[in-house]
């Protein structure tokens, strides 16, 4: 099995899944922060372990999934901020 591809696929599925979720919402201010905020990390999640998937060294290996590891706790950070703010229901869009 290719874990690479296996966690290429994984990382963009829940960058479209995260978008699809989130672009329905209405339009406020203090949404439409943090709906960019979300997408932004979670689609740098995925940009960035594609990009470790290309990596010329162990080292810059590291590094990268070290950008995906802090990208996946900020988007996991907005996501907590959303359902504190009662924007999503998670129990009900997680169905």
């Amino acid at each position: 099995m290719d874990f690479n591809q296996l966690f290429r696929d994984r990382t963009k599925q829940f960058s479209i899944a995260i978008i699809r979720s989130l672009s329905p919402l209405p339009y406020s201010d203090d949404l439409s922060v943090i709906r960019k905020q979300i997408i932004r990390s979670s689609t740098s999640v995925a940009a960035n372990y594609r990009a470790a998937c290309r990596a010329r060294s162990e080292k810059e290996k590291f590094a990268k999934i070290c950008i995906v590891v802090e990208e996946i706790d900020e988007t996991q950070f907005w996501l907590e901020l959303t359902e504190e703010l009662e924007y999503l229901n998670y129990e009900k869009s997680s169905a």
